[in-house]
């Protein structure tokens, strides 16, 4: 087969399906056909008006630790429009506000004596506590952190996001989403803010001007800029795995001109991996489906309020660990790119993590901007007027959740990926992982990367899936 024969189909427009697609068209590997089910790409990385201003689905930033390939690209495609910015945000911790990322001087300042004490009293005395008898979230950050930070903030900001108790987590979410771990790696992070002592890009992260789904929408204007066919609005309903080697994948999908079906010759899924296995149906083992339903993720609320004020706070973020707020962090859009504008408002977005059958899932939205009110005026932050106007995005998927043991079903699906010709999952969704926008760019490039004219080079992937386990959140 040569060069750019293969036709590959991928499943979702956000940064892993749009990357791969630009990285495909880039060199030539291959035809391309992306098929989103909205109107826009982006996904959970996109943008979209509301207040007079291009708000994000939650906080997302572009972190230094990009690759330098990657960022390069981003560069090329943004120019000016690529804000290099201070980190300015903030944690309500016990009654005080710490500055995030933490320094040292504002922690000699503003936190709280028995919070320091206790910290410091666990840092002596972990030499000689008890090994952890479990390898649980609660096992693995009480083990290397003690209890007050624990206790104080790991603890109740993990029953907030997940959902879970710390003991019914598995150890792998703390070593996969906490990256200040250790007390070691907690010093590093503060003396990181030092001058002298600060690596590159340290308490910075890059912002479009233009909001975060500006990156997303420059990949899919590269990817069709060379050739690659974006169709949106498209919803999958059916997928058709090849009965022979020679056989192409069947791709059923339905859109506002009727039914559709297409066929490919590789098929890269970044859509849930769960989906992923009810779409395709015929023929999937029951243990697959019984491993797909063992898998949970956490919904979210994202609840927005316009208020006709200049601004808020002069923070980027705030994050509220304590069990007595409900939301987990408070973001003003308006102060990330460091533009200003508009200058007569502002927008906040507050992130509420829940379950679809909890309660909050179907408050309407003008109560859930009363409750995100309620809680700033208990976190000590009030809103200065009433917001003119709120609006709520509702995430069914926005985190999955590690719970203890998940890995045996998680693996299950990721064999039964393995066994189908010429499928791939990748992403965050698609590998079920905790990543940043950074890592689902990484995916892609490897993915594509991996594509030969002679096929899909399995070996050189799984050498990149090692290196994909390795992902740490970065914040």
């Amino acid at each position: 087969m040569s060069a750019g024969a293969h036709r590959v189909v991928i499943l979702g427009a956000g940064p892993a399906g749009v990357g791969a697609a630009y990285r495909l068209r880039q060199d030539a590997r291959a035809e391309v056909t992306v098929l989103e089910q909205h109107d826009v790409p982006g996904g959970n990385a996109g943008s979209f008006e509301f207040g007079g201003m291009r708000v994000d689905f939650g906080s997302h930033r572009l972190h230094p630790a990009c690759d330098p390939a990657i960022l390069a690209d981003i560069r090329g495609f943004l120019g000016d429009d690529l804000r290099d910015r201070p980190r300015h945000g903030r944690i309500g911790l016990r009654g005080r506000w710490i500055h995030f990322p933490l320094k040292p001087i504002d922690l000699l300042v503003r936190l709280d004596p028995g919070f320091a004490l206790g910290t410091l009293r666990d840092m002596i005395s972990k030499p000689f506590r008890a090994a952890p008898a479990g390898d649980s979230f609660g096992d693995v950050l009480m083990a290397n952190l003690g209890p007050t930070i624990c206790e104080s903030f790991y603890f109740p900001y993990a029953r907030k996001i997940w959902g879970r108790e710390p003991t019914a987590l598995s150890g792998i979410q703390a070593r996969r989403r906490v990256s200040a771990g250790s007390f070691l790696k907690l010093a590093r992070k503060v003396l990181s803010a030092v001058p002298g002592l600060k690596p590159p890009g340290a308490g910075r992260f890059f912002y479009p001007a233009k909001g975060f789904g500006q990156i997303t929408e420059a990949y899919a204007s590269a990817a069709t800029t060379l050739g690659a066919d974006l169709r949106y609005g498209r919803r999958v309903t059916r997928l058709v795995s090849p009965a022979t080697d020679t056989d192409p994948w069947v791709i059923e999908m339905t859109s506002d001109q009727g039914a559709e079906r297409i066929e490919a010759d590789q098929l890269w899924s970044t859509i849930p991996v769960a989906l992923l296995a009810r779409l395709i149906g015929t023929g999937v083992p029951d243990t697959v489906h019984e491993a797909a339903a063992k898998l949970e993720s956490r919904a979210m609320l994202l609840i927005y309020l316009s208020l006709p004020v200049p601004s808020f706070t002069e923070y980027d973020a705030h994050y509220f660990p304590g069990a007595n707020i409900r939301i987990t962090r408070l973001s003003e859009p308006k102060n990330y790119p460091g533009l200003g504008q508009p200058p007569e408002r502002t927008v906040l977005c507050a992130e509420l993590p829940c379950g679809p059958g909890d309660p909050w899932w179907t408050m309407d939205d003008a109560a859930l901007g009363a409750l995100v009110a309620e809680d700033l005026a208990t976190a000590g932050v009030p809103l200065p007027v009433a917001p003119t106007a709120v609006l709520v995005r509702r995430l069914p998927q926005a985190y999955p959740v590690y719970t203890t043991g998940y890995e045996r079903w998680f693996g299950i699906l990721d064999q039964w990926v393995e066994s189908l010709p010429r499928l791939l999952s990748y992403g965050r969704q698609g590998l079920f992982a905790h990543d940043n926008t950074h890592h689902a760019l990484a995916m892609a490039y490897a993915a594509s990367d991996c594509l030969d004219p002679d096929g899909f080079d399995q070996v050189r992937w799984r050498a990149h899936r090692a290196i994909f386990d390795t992902h740490v959140v970065e914040d």
